[in-house]
């Protein structure tokens, strides 16, 4: 690969990693390469760039020609189109803040709206992100990888179609809408995949995502950021169901554990026998991953033989003492230095460990 050096053993080692065989945690380590000016990619520019997309695959490239990739990082482009543009598919809604860099997917309806919508083949955001796509598979050739786009999680878009408070009490007063919504969702959720599956596999080998993980098969990031605000009752019931599915149709799967709200479903996540692993993200306010406060988190997750994804750090300093406490097997660790020479003895101090 042009812009990873020795890429068919770190393919092999992300291969191990999947299959539970790989007896040291995976490293991602990216910074600035030495003497070399650091062209910033900020990942929202196939929406600030809409009418030229080419422009967005520059900027990553003379990105990737500027940063040193060190260990099992690799240069990950993904089709950035907000969080869960699965919604935009149904509806055609999708609002970019070019201050903010965010996009909102949301637009309440009742519910006979929310029952007449239909995924469409012509919407024009379905056919832009099959279009970048498959441009960003054929220029990354042999160059770098292509992530899939953030689908979404089933609730998290029909929370888009009804609103968050909405959904709250559909939960209890429409179940059966739910239902119905989320099996309609779910089967336009593995069209897409499939879809985009069919276009990268032409130009590349292995999946990626916003997660920034290769793997060899197929694979996907699942998530339901909605759980924050339910019970684990609810979760039972109205989302793991679907998360099963999901895992039991790809060969691998991540489950995206977003802050402390979703912490009681923990218990049912892990009990899913195909589920692969867990990456866990504390959010902003609270420690982040290297706390040994969530120690005791990680020795479960990895007692049930599920795979550890941390890639937040309030001290990269502590990475060790995570190591040392729970071990090493099994966990994937991502991060970024300031410079390539401090990159470099962290990789060497963590596989010294």
């Amino acid at each position: 690969m042009l812009y990873k050096q020795d890429w068919g053993n770190v393919k092999k080692a992300y291969e191990a990693w999947w299959n539970k065989d790989l007896d040291y945690p995976l490293l991602q380590v990216t910074s600035p390469k030495e003497g070399t000016r650091y062209t910033s990619y900020n990942g929202w520019e196939f929406l600030q760039y809409k009418c030229c997309p080419e422009k967005a695959l520059d900027i990553f490239e003379e990105s990737c020609q500027h940063i040193y990739f060190g260990a099992e990082a690799f240069p990950n482009i993904w089709m950035n189109l907000g969080p869960g543009s699965l919604a935009s598919y149904f509806t055609g809604f999708l609002k970019f803040d070019r201050e903010n860099n965010t996009a909102w997917f949301e637009s309440p309806r009742s519910w006979e709206k929310v029952e007449a919508l239909e995924f469409k083949e012509d919407n024009e955001w379905w056919k832009y992100t099959k279009y970048i796509t498959e441009l960003s598979a054929k220029r990354g050739k042999d160059k770098f990888i292509v992530g899939t786009t953030d689908i979404g999680g089933v609730l998290d878009v029909l929370s888009s179609f009804r609103g968050a408070q909405n959904l709250l009490v559909d939960l209890i007063e429409e179940p059966n809408m739910i239902f119905d919504m989320s099996e309609k969702i779910l089967e336009a959720w593995f069209k897409v995949y499939s879809d985009l599956y069919n276009i990268t596999e032409k130009y590349q080998d292995g999946t990626s995502a916003w997660m920034g993980i290769w793997c060899p098969k197929r694979w996907y990031p699942l998530q339901c950021d909605f759980s924050a605000m339910i019970s684990p009752k609810m979760f039972e019931r109205f989302v793991a169901p679907y998360l099963r599915k999901q895992c039991e149709w790809l060969d691998y799967s991540i489950y995206h554990l977003d802050g402390p709200g979703e912490i009681p479903h923990l218990d049912i996540l892990l009990d899913i026998p195909e589920l692969t692993g867990i990456q866990w993200v504390p959010g902003d306010g609270n420690y982040q991953c290297d706390s040994p406060e969530w120690f005791p988190m990680y020795k479960k997750i990895l007692a049930k033989n599920k795979l550890l994804v941390l890639q937040s750090f309030d001290n990269k300093d502590n990475i060790p003492n995570v190591l040392r406490e729970v071990g090493g097997k099994g966990i994937l660790f991502s991060t970024w230095f300031d410079n390539e020479i401090n990159a470099e003895r962290f990789i060497e101090k963590i596989r010294n460990v």
